[in-house]
Formats: C-alpha cells, sequence, structure tokens
C-alpha cells in the first residue's frame, strides 16, 4: 500500500512538473514573439508591458534567469528607442534590479554582462562628458567580460562596434574603428547557434544596418 501511495504521489509530482514546464515555455515562446511584433511594428512603448510579463513570468518561476533577462532587454531597448536622456537613469534602475535577479541565478553570464553594458551606457548618455570617466570604464569591462564568458558570442561585438561607430573619431570612434568589431559580430552571427528557443538570438538584421553604414 506504501509503495502505490508512494508510486502515485511521485507520478502526480512529475506530472505537476512537467505541466509547469510546458506552461513556463509557452509564455516565455509568446513574449518574445512580442518582443519582435513590436519592433516591426515600430511600437517601442509596448516594450514595458512585455517587460512586466517577462518580470511576473520569473517572479512565479524563482529558478529561471531568462524571464529576468528578457525583462531588462525590453528595459534597454526600450530607452534606446525612446532616446530621451532625462529618463535613462530611471529605466537603467529598473534594468539594473532585474540583472541583479538574473545574475543571482546564472553566474559569470554573456548575455547578462552585455545588458550590464547596454545599461550603464543608458546612464551615461545622460551626460557623456561628465560621466564618461566613471562609466567609459565600466562598459569597456563588461563589453569584454562578455566577450570573455562567451567567445561565440555576436552581440558583443555588435554593440561594442556600434558604440565605437557613434562616438566621435577624436576620441577613437568613427568607421575605422568601429567596423573590425561590427565585421566580427556579422561573422559570428553567421554560425551562432542559441542554447534553446528561449536563449537569445536577437541582433543580427541591426548588426547588418549598422556595418552597412561602415563600408
Amino acid at each position: 500500500m506504501k509503495k502505490t501511495i508512494f508510486f502515485l504521489v511521485a507520478t502526480f509530482l512529475v506530472a505537476t512538473s512537467f505541466s509547469q514546464s510546458e506552461k513556463y515555455i509557452a509564455a516565455m515562446k509568446k513574449n518574445i514573439a512580442e518582443i519582435d511584433s513590436a519592433l516591426i511594428k515600430n511600437d517601442a512603448a509596448r516594450l514595458v508591458d512585455i517587460a512586466a510579463s517577462f518580470e511576473r513570468i520569473g517572479d512565479a518561476e524563482k529558478t529561471q534567469w531568462l524571464p529576468f533577462y528578457y525583462a531588462a532587454y525590453c528595459q534597454v531597448t526600450f530607452s534606446f528607442i525612446k532616446n530621451d536622456p532625462a529618463s535613462n537613469d530611471g529605466i537603467a534602475d529598473k534594468a539594473d534590479q532585474l540583472l541583479e535577479k538574473a545574475e543571482a541565478l546564472e553566474k559569470s553570464n554573456s548575455e547578462i554582462s552585455l545588458l550590464k553594458a547596454m545599461s550603464a551606457s543608458l546612464r551615461m548618455l545622460v551626460n557623456p562628458m561628465e560621466r564618461w570617466m566613471d562609466l567609459g570604464p565600466k562598459i569597456q569591462n563588461y563589453s569584454q567580460d562578455a566577450m570573455t564568458q562567451d567567445p561565440t558570442n555576436p552581440r558583443p561585438y555588435w554593440f561594442s562596434g556600434v558604440s565605437l561607430k557613434n562616438t566621435p573619431e577624436q576620441f577613437g570612434g568613427g568607421c575605422g574603428t568601429a567596423k573590425p568589431q561590427l565585421d566580427k559580430a556579422m561573422e559570428l552571427f553567421g554560425t551562432f547557434k542559441p542554447a534553446s528557443d528561449l536563449h537569445p538570438n536577437w541582433g543580427k538584421q541591426v548588426c547588418e544596418r549598422d556595418a552597412a553604414g561602415c563600408k
């Protein structure tokens, strides 16, 4: 009788776990598709709602870092598209909180390090002349961490390239220094394979556009 009860309980737990996993995957795929749709429709404000949805998934799951990562990605992407430096610090604060949650679950991750660099860049754009000395090295360190943690990840090279492209030549930027990084990113995009359907796989089209502007 005890063996029968144990078997029934174990079966129930496995079935419940499987059901929760399927629900999580479906919710994540839906939200990832929503990001693509919002960007295609140029509906940046929608990204804030999608970020909130990802955060709710992360709070419910408790052991998954990807929901918090995507929530932060939506916040950062929204801010770059919005292009309102006065609001950058508040958005970066929220993104950093989400990245702290993601990093608590997934250490030394290239994708998380890249978003930390992007969030720090948002802060610097509030006042580049005053904030460069403090934030410039942090951005470079986060970017280098992202490259080191996963040398096959194209996104850190894209970000490095586009950052250099938008930096004045007198400060070491411009297409001359950006092109090698963008070319490296395009090379890696050609072979990059995400760990799963839920893992980050964005950036190729943006990189193509940025690289085309530096020929």
